[in-house]
């Protein structure tokens, strides 16, 4: 759900964002600019609202929300090194990592913070920071292609096992061990995404023209989707429905294919009696009588549904989200724009295009619009009023003389699941822990 738009994509038309991602829940859409980051609330179909937006950092390539929270992780490309976490309603950084390498690309849930460089995976306790686990015998990942889980109960993360194949390796992410090796695609991998539970496994190679859906943790198939088969394409955004109904893809393409999760059972009622109902049977018994190839290729679903956009060649992404009470496909894309389409759950076909929003001049920050943002969003920090400092000893707002987080400034207690955050003064965050992994595999903290 996150997507680093090139400079100069295909088609001539210049990127006005450097980056683009949707939140865990599909709630709120981040923007990087060459200017700083935007945050804007999803409540709505005909307003677009700016929760928050920030100029201090320049050049921004990577920011995520961690759900309706106000904790926000940015990179930026004056610092590629370097992943700041802020508290932006409080107006304070909570930490700032460093790394050997450019930080490609950064997943979050309520429990594990996931850092991805080209050739190794941080894994760190979000409550305190706390690096958990490096793995470092990940193939050359140049796009830092990765997942996690957002349900904090299982913390899944899956990552490429392979160069040269779509072999996908899904880690658990509470046990810090190798759970099995998926051997998805022949060719190498282009997207990987889970569902809203942990449960499932999306992926597409990089021809871009089969999607499947495997099990977690046992890896097993349990989807196949033709998303078509004449061209390549470029994958750039795969995701789950919430409610894991549905699974959305986007391309540089003009098309975007969404596909129903159904399994015809064997139980169907008689086919009428008509020329093609005759005609379908002999096709479907014929099946089993042809090579494995053709039989998988007859069997494989087509889209339920597919939005139409007005442009093809430019980097976006997708989700769908339920807003005011109806279910919407949302696509987002480098040249500044959101587009918001109404999606027929029962019959599918071609979505509506029903608004388009200009993310670079619209939303507005005034606090007073707060209340409006938040009824819709149950079990959110935005819906909390934070806790205030309580520690006076500082000589900058939100850090201690020694340059540490002050007690209170972690993320709050109800952002988590698992109850209150806790922290004695061993445990508190550092003011920058520089993490240098070597190229020999070996990791040590300073």
């Amino acid at each position: 759900m996150e997507a680093e738009a090139a400079d100069s994509p295909p088609g001539g038309v210049k990127a006005a964002l450097s980056c683009f991602s949707f939140n865990q829940d599909c709630t709120s859409l981040a923007i990087g600019t060459k200017a700083g980051y935007k945050l804007f609330s999803l409540s709505s179909v005909e307003q677009l609202d700016q929760v928050h937006g920030s100029n201090e950092i320049p050049d921004v390539y990577i920011v995520e929300r961690l759900f309706s929270s106000s904790l926000v992780v940015v990179v930026s490309h004056t610092k590629p090194r370097q992943m700041n976490v802020y508290h932006f309603k409080k107006g304070t950084e909570i930490c700032n990592y460093s790394y050997s390498s450019n930080i490609l690309s950064i997943r979050l849930n309520r429990q594990r913070l996931l850092v991805c460089l080209e050739e190794s995976i941080y894994i760190h306790n979000i409550k305190d920071m706390k690096l958990l686990k490096t793995i470092l015998d990940v193939p050359a990942n140049p796009t830092g292609l990765c997942a996690l889980s957002i349900n904090h109960s299982n913390s899944y993360v899956a990552y490429p096992g392979s160069l040269t194949t779509g072999e996908i390796v899904l880690y658990d992410g509470h046990s810090l061990k190798t759970v099995c090796t998926i051997a998805a695609h022949e060719g190498t991998l282009a997207a990987i995404t889970f569902n809203a539970s942990g449960s499932k496994l999306a992926s597409a190679s990089e021809k871009g023209t089969v999607i499947r859906v495997f099990s977690v943790p046992d890896g097993q198939k349990l989807y196949e989707f033709r998303r078509g088969m004449k061209r390549y394409v470029t994958i750039s955004s795969l995701v789950f429905s919430m409610d894991s109904q549905f699974l959305c893809a986007s391309s540089n393409t003009e098309t975007v294919h969404i596909f129903k999760l159904e399994h015809l059972t064997n139980n169907r009622p008689e086919e009428p009696s008509t020329w093609s109902g005759y005609m379908g049977k002999m096709f479907m018994a014929a099946s089993n009588y042809l090579p494995a190839q053709v039989t998988d290729m007859m069997n494989q679903d087509r889209a339920f549904a597919t939005g139409r956009l007005n442009f093809s060649g430019q980097k976006n992404i997708c989700t769908l989200s339920t807003i005011q009470k109806l279910p919407r496909l949302l696509v987002a894309s480098s040249d500044g724009h959101l587009y918001v389409y109404n999606l027929d759950p029962q019959d599918g076909g071609e979505c509506v295009l029903i608004k388009t929003h200009s993310l670079l001049g619209s939303g507005t920050t005034e606090e007073n619009k707060e209340n409006d943002l938040r009824p819709s969003l149950p079990q959110s920090y935005a819906a909390t009023v934070a806790r205030p400092s309580t520690s006076s000893a500082s000589t900058v707002p939100g850090y201690s003389e020694d340059g540490g987080a002050l007690r209170g400034e972690v993320i709050p207690e109800h952002e988590f699941a698992t109850g209150p955050v806790r922290l004695d003064d061993e445990n508190e965050f550092p003011p920058i822990i520089l993490c240098r992994g070597s190229q020999k595999g070996k990791t040590k903290l300073s």
